[in-house]
């Protein structure tokens, strides 16, 4: 069996080490792709492998239509949007993720990210504290508990919604569940996004929703770019001129809205949520472990595609 670890954003070289050894220590051939310069490169190279580990990698259908020997992909991280699930079932390909191996890593980012915005980004100018404020947490899954248990202890007040959680699993987790949206966005000084990229959610976060917060909030975006309806938030941001955003995935428009508002948006150079050293090597040795249990016992625990 050959496992190619395809990253075009390289894991560190310590969690290389470590994927390599539980990979071969189970008598598999490990081979990589880092930082590979074309997408035509991850279809060459997957062409013989058995066993696919990818981070945001593009699983597209044209790389499972090449890897004729392939039987599963781990995506190592949470979201999965970046592999064609369809394409995969259609091609008898399992594709599993690593949910929970990068969550302290993200969660960690979100609150810097509110203190980072509440400080006037590290300028001398007069900031605030988030002590006291209020933070509603849209998605309370493996990371939006985090970033709520994180934020309580430095002195927030935790607002969140699920659509997946009862009400009682919220509640266990240390916030107050909210009625809706409406309700979360308006009430709340802080949002912090935890969502997935999906048909029902993507632009569902536009000026409707954000011109609905209290005066002087700001908008975290740990999730991904495409839920939020960057059309919207122009508008919003031009209309509101107390509002702010901050965000781990740059949107399409990030130098229109830096030029625009300059201290009131900010977006990190690269997705940075998972770029720790031990959330590398947590989801990478996860996403080795689970190919290796599924060749050897056929586990499928954590498949997202049916």
């Amino acid at each position: 069996m050959k496992v190619l670890l395809a990253t075009q954003k390289p894991f560190s070289a310590s969690a290389v080490k470590l994927i390599r050894e539980v990979v071969e220590k189970a008598g598999y051939e490990f081979c990589t792709l880092e930082k590979y310069p074309a997408q035509e490169d991850l279809v060459k190279g997957v062409a013989d492998a058995d066993a696919l580990i990818v981070r945001s990698d593009k699983v597209t259908a044209e790389v499972l239509e090449n890897a004729r020997n392939l039987k599963i992909v781990v995506r190592a991280g949470a979201g999965f949007d970046n592999v064609d699930l369809e394409a995969a079932t259609a091609h008898g390909v399992v594709v599993m993720n690593t949910p929970g191996q990068n969550s302290n890593a993200v969660a960690e980012l979100a609150i810097g990210m509110m203190i980072f915005m509440a400080r006037t980004q590290f300028t001398p100018a007069t900031g605030s504290e988030i002590q006291g404020k209020k933070l509603g947490i849209q998605a309370f899954g493996n990371v939006g508990r985090l970033v709520g248990a994180k934020a309580k202890a430095l002195g927030m007040d935790i607002m969140a919604i699920d659509p997946f959680l009862p009400t009682e699993k919220i509640v266990e987790g240390g916030a107050l569940p909210a009625k809706d949206l409406d309700e979360l966005y308006s009430s709340c000084d802080y949002v912090s996004i935890h969502i997935p990229a999906t048909p029902q959610t993507i632009r569902s976060i536009g000026y409707d929703l954000i011109t609905k917060m209290p005066k002087g909030a700001t908008l975290v975006n740990t999730a991904r770019k495409e839920v939020i309806d960057e059309e919207g938030l122009m508008k919003a941001l031009t209309e509101r001129e107390d509002l702010k955003y901050v965000t781990d995935v740059a949107p399409d428009n990030y130098a229109v809205l830096r030029e625009k508002f300059s201290s009131r948006v900010f977006a990190t150079p690269k997705k940075m949520g998972a770029q720790t050293g031990e959330a590398n090597v947590n989801a990478g040795i996860a996403a080795a472990a689970q190919i290796v249990d599924f060749f050897v016992n056929g586990n499928t625990r954590f498949q997202v595609n049916k």
